[in-house]
């Protein structure tokens, strides 16, 4: 018999964080709202469970997370989405400036390269090879593309797959262009991201591919994340959408970057 919000509410607080524990574990991060309606029980006592001496969940950003996760902070798929949406709209639509008829793109996962999904330019001929929902969703409506999708375990954080047999396919592929993503671009240690699971992908790509071009918003210029997938100087292009300033660009000089701080 199913139990009732009564019961639910009567648990004990380490009942509740156990729960709590389980759930994050299959999801990566849960919202806070949805750990209150999870527990039957309102969001001001899910605050004060996690703000007990155990430590093992946090409460970051509205999300409850695992504390002890690899970075302190999970990266939640969610909690990136409306971060610096125009900087990042800047860097897309000059990285699809550079796709024509009949190329065949690689599309990174994370909010920037749905972006980038989302500029590329109207009913041109493509093929797009992507590992990610949220980019899949945009270029399977595209009538003249051709899409490939890289399957495998699905990562709710990044909402992305990854499997050895995704990445033996990868390698067969013939890629003009490969639009990578970072959460982190430092000038001395690289480009880094925070899902481990990503690197073996973008490393693969960045080998096979005739063009890898890093697409990031300015808010990653010297950020350093936990999963180092790239020296700075495997990159065909960087193209850095948003103002940058003078002491941070000096970092990148001889480097091909491209600044976007305004729509063309």
């Amino acid at each position: 018999m199913a139990e009732t919000p009564t019961a639910r509410s009567s648990e004990s607080r380490v009942q509740r964080l156990q729960r709590l524990r389980r759930a994050v574990e299959t999801s990566g991060a849960l919202h806070l709202k949805d750990a209150a309606d999870l527990l039957k029980v309102s969001e001001m006592t899910v605050r004060r469970d996690l703000a007990g001496p155990e430590g093992t969940l946090a409460l970051l950003g509205g999300y409850v997370v695992n504390a002890a996760s690899p970075t302190g902070i999970k990266y939640t798929f969610e909690q990136e989405i409306d971060q610096h949406t125009q900087d990042k709209r800047l860097a897309c639509r000059s990285a699809a400036a550079s796709i024509r008829e009949g190329d065949t793109i690689f599309i990174d996962c994370g909010t920037t390269m749905q972006s980038l999904a989302d500029c590329l330019p109207e009913d041109m001929p493509l093929s797009v090879i992507c590992y990610s929902l949220n980019v899949a969703t945009i270029v399977t409506h595209r009538p003249a593309t051709q899409v490939m999708l890289m399957g495998g375990l699905y990562h709710p954080s990044s909402q992305s797959f990854s499997s050895d047999d995704a990445l033996s396919y990868l390698r067969r592929l013939g890629v003009n262009k490969a639009f990578i993503s970072a959460g982190g671009l430092h000038w001395t240690r690289g480009a880094s991201c925070s899902n481990f699971h990503e690197v073996a992908i973008k490393q693969a790509v960045i080998a096979t591919a005739m063009e890898s071009i890093l697409v990031v918003d300015a808010s990653k210029l010297g950020s350093l994340k936990p999963a180092f997938f790239s020296d700075i100087g495997s990159f065909s292009r960087i193209i850095v959408g948003g103002s940058v300033p003078a002491d941070t660009r000096k970092h990148f000089r001889g480097l091909t970057v491209e600044y976007v701080t305004s729509a063309a």
